[in-house]
This record gives C-alpha cells, structure tokens and sequence, in this order.
C-alpha cells in the first residue's frame, strides 16, 4: 500500500463484503468478516505481518437496532464498546471528528456480539440490561485489537434491522459463510414453518432497508473523506 500522500494506513473492520469494498480506498485496508472470529483471524494477517504503520481502527458498516428510537438509516456512531474484556470507549477525539462530519448522526454505545441477534424480544432485553443503542459482531473484535495495539478505535454504524422487527428465519439460513446469500437455503427456509406467508413480507422489508443501508454507507463514506476523519 502506498502511504506517502495520505500517511500512516488506517484499517476498516467491517461485516460483509459490500460494507469492506465501500469503506476501502487509498491509505484504507478494509478487514472483512462476518463475525468476530473472521474478523480478527483477518485483522491477525496485516498487523502481524510486521506491519506496526497502521494509525487507527474504524468499526464500519451495518448494524442491528437495539433502541426502539432508532429507524433504519440511522448512523450511529458509538461512544464506546461492550466487550468480553469491558467496556472499551472510542478515541474521543476520533469520535468529536466524527460527530463533526456527521452532525444528524445518533451517539450511544454499541453491544459486541458474536451470534446474529434476531428476535425482536432479545433486542428489548439487551436493551433494557445493556444499555446499548446498537449492535454489531465485528465491532467488540476491532475494539480489543485496537486496544492490544495502542491504536485510537471508533465506530460508525448504520442502522439495518430495527429493535421493533424480527430477522426473519429464512434470512438467517441463506447468510453464507463469508456474509453472502445463498439462494437454495434461502427458497428452503422460505418452504418450510414458519413459511412465506409470514417470512415473505419481513424478507421483503430486510432487503428493502439493506440497500438503503448500503446508500447511506457510501454516503457517510464520502463525507469521512480519504482518511475517515482521523484527527491528524
């Protein structure tokens, strides 16, 4: 990767592979999973290749709603991380960048986790017991590697599936290993219980809030500018 006109890299922790490829860019090596145990498996390879040149780890990307006041769309940009190791805050001068960039954006702390959370009952419980606006499974993994490291950690997250709205089963059995779709799981979830008539129409709202999630990501990414408004 050639630094000179940008400086030191920053790396992207993303979920799925559309997020990796908008957030990637000169002076931006993206990490993908889904999940953290892809994630950091990906994060391993750069900096223990003997690279020590990276300036900072942005989370980005996608994220489920876990306060009922946050609609699909809306950027959220996390004061810190609920992690396996506790409570990781972001850089605060990283995040005032941010909020700099991106004044209409929510703030409140993000939940790490390392299943898919898709019942709308266990959204409220977190919720309610956490504390935390958002969720995501990459963001806890970039968090601990940034704070091994020593290097300034935030995350900005768009808003996919809202606290108020199941992840239809269907969803779930067509994700891929490496966070694609997968048809045929897909169309045999869809046959069996609970069946389209009630997976149809949620399927249907999912697909419609991820390209409008993917919209506002490269929206936000263009505003973050070439060196996702790390504080020089």
């Amino acid at each position: 990767m050639d630094t000179r006109a940008y400086g030191a890299p920053l790396l992207a922790a993303c979920g799925l592979a559309f997020e990796a490829a908008i957030a990637a860019g000169p002076g931006v090596a993206a990490v993908c999973g889904p999940g953290p145990g892809r994630l950091a498996a990906g994060l391993d390879v750069l900096l223990g290749s003997g690279h020590s040149g990276f300036a900072g780890i942005l989370s980005f990307g996608c994220a489920g709603g876990l306060d009922p006041d946050l609609a699909p769309g809306t950027v959220v940009l996390a004061t810190g991380v609920h992690t396996s190791g506790g409570f990781l805050n972001a850089d605060p001068a990283w995040l005032e960048a941010l909020m700099r960039r991106l004044p209409d954006a929510a703030a409140g702390e993000l939940l790490g986790l390392d299943a898919p959370l898709a019942a709308a009952a266990d959204k409220r419980a977190l919720w309610r017991s956490a504390g935390a606006r958002i969720a995501d499974m990459e963001s806890h993994a970039a968090a601990l590697a940034a704070r091994r490291l020593g290097l300034p950690f935030a995350a900005c997250r768009v808003v996919l599936d809202p606290a108020w709205r199941d992840v239809p089963p269907c969803a779930l059995a067509g994700l891929r290993e490496d966070g694609g779709a997968a048809l045929a799981p897909l169309l045999r979830a869809l046959r069996a219980p609970p069946g389209l008539a009630s997976q149809f129409g949620p399927l249907c709202a999912l697909a419609r809030d991820a390209w409008a999630a993917r919209r506002t990501l490269r929206r936000v990414r263009a505003r973050l500018g070439p060196r996702l408004a790390l504080p020089a």
